[in-house]
């Protein structure tokens, strides 16, 4: 059973530019790397629930995917 593997690209760009929106200035350049933050994490999420290799990481996209969903709501 895989529980953990090397970060995959969208898992990257989410983490690079959750730093980014920590790091700027509340402004245009911030709300763009939230957007990014956003967007990263949602491809992961997707991908998880439907091309995860096992009920957990389906499971965990699931969740993931509907946590960020609501909390932009």
């Amino acid at each position: 059973m895989v529980i953990f593997q090397t970060p995959n690209p969208p898992l990257i760009t989410w983490f690079v530019a959750m730093v980014f929106t920590h790091i700027l200035p509340y402004g245009q350049l911030n709300f763009a790397a939230s957007l990014i933050s956003f967007g990263a994490l949602f491809t992961w999420a997707w991908l998880e629930l439907f091309q995860g290799v096992n009920t957990f990481r389906r499971v965990l996209g699931a969740t993931v995917l509907i946590f960020i969903v609501v909390s932009r709501l």
